[in-house]
Parts: C-alpha cells; sequence; structure tokens
C-alpha cells in the first residue's frame, strides 16, 4: 500500500491560496490524468466496494463522480449520482444539511436505491464530513443500507472522521490517504 500512496501522493499538486488566501487546495487533475495513478486509484477503491461487500456505489457530486463511475465499473456495480439539489429530473429523495456559512441540499433519484442495497459511498476528499454525513442520510432514508465511505484523501485536521463516524454506525470509513 506504501507504493500506491507514494504514487498517489506524487500526483496531488498543492495550489496555494485557493479559492481563497490562506487555503492550500489538493488539485487532483494531475492524478486524473496520469493512466497508471487514476488506474490504481480505480483498483483500490474497487477492492474497498468488494470488501465491504457493495452493490451499488454512490458517487458525490462532483468529483466523486469522477472517481466513483469507473469505480462501480470495475467492481461490476451500479453508480449512482448524488447531486446537488435541482440537477435531477423526475422523482427524487432529498436531504438538507448545514454548511459553515449557510445551508445546502443533495438528491437522489428515488427509484435508484432498494432495500436489499448496500451502498458504498465514494468521494475525492473527505473535509468536514457535511456532505459526506448528509449522503448517509439521504441513503438510509431511500431504505438501503451504507455499507461505507471511501475517499482518495481525508484533510485530518480537519475533524470530519470525528463527525462522520456516529452516522456511519458502523460502516468502514476508508481514507487511502491523510493528510
Amino acid at each position: 500500500m506504501t507504493d500506491i500512496k507514494e504514487l498517489l501522493l506524487s500526483r496531488i499538486r498543492d495550489v496555494a491560496d485557493y479559492p481563497e488566501p490562506g487555503v492550500m487546495f489538493k488539485d487532483i487533475t494531475p492524478l486524473l490524468a496520469d493512466p497508471a495513478a487514476f488506474t490504481a486509484l480505480t483498483d483500490a477503491l474497487a477492492e474497498i466496494a468488494e470488501s465491504a461487500g457493495a452493490t451499488k456505489i454512490v458517487g458525490l457530486e462532483a468529483r466523486g463522480f469522477i472517481l466513483g463511475a469507473p469505480v462501480a465499473v470495475r467492481a461490476g456495480l451500479g453508480f449512482i449520482p448524488v447531486r446537488k439539489a435541482g440537477k435531477l429530473p423526475g422523482a427524487t429523495l432529498g436531504q438538507a444539511y448545514d454548511l459553515e456559512y449557510g445551508s445546502a441540499e443533495i438528491e437522489v433519484h428515488a427509484e435508484d436505491l432498494v432495500a436489499d442495497d448496500r451502498v458504498l459511498i465514494v468521494d475525492d476528499v473527505l473535509a468536514t464530513g457535511g456532505t459526506a454525513e448528509a449522503s448517509v442520510q439521504l441513503i438510509r432514508r431511500a431504505g438501503a443500507e451504507v455499507a461505507g465511505l471511501a475517499v482518495l484523501m481525508e484533510l485530518g485536521f480537519l475533524d470530519g472522521r470525528a463527525r462522520l463516524e456516529p452516522a456511519l454506525r458502523g460502516a468502514p470509513l476508508e481514507a487511502l490517504l491523510t493528510v
């Protein structure tokens, strides 16, 4: 696992003062542009999906789509996008959550998840955990089981894990990298 961590870290670029002064943005676009690194990431996340017994992958808008869709294909599972409110046509199920300044809402197509689904949530970064926590609540409200959460990178200093662990109720939270 050390080799994959080194490969992934070597392809993540730090961008200072983005999107605002004082923030060090972790840019994954160089990783996505490198087929060896992107394949290694996809394989690692697909292994997590298989070990969790997932039947579907949920990807969180927007980079969770980029990571989650190839993981679903690799693992032979269905892919379900969780989008910002108002972006999905037809009947949806929504979940509101609080942000540092204000609130937001995410949605999923109501019929895409069923009671016998075991869902692995995939995203690029675990920061404060607000969107991930809302997605856990949304999946459960749809009647499915949360098999776990897998992210490329956890920003440990933001303490999202502490926020999420009670919501996960023992389901695993896997971060390939912690910075």
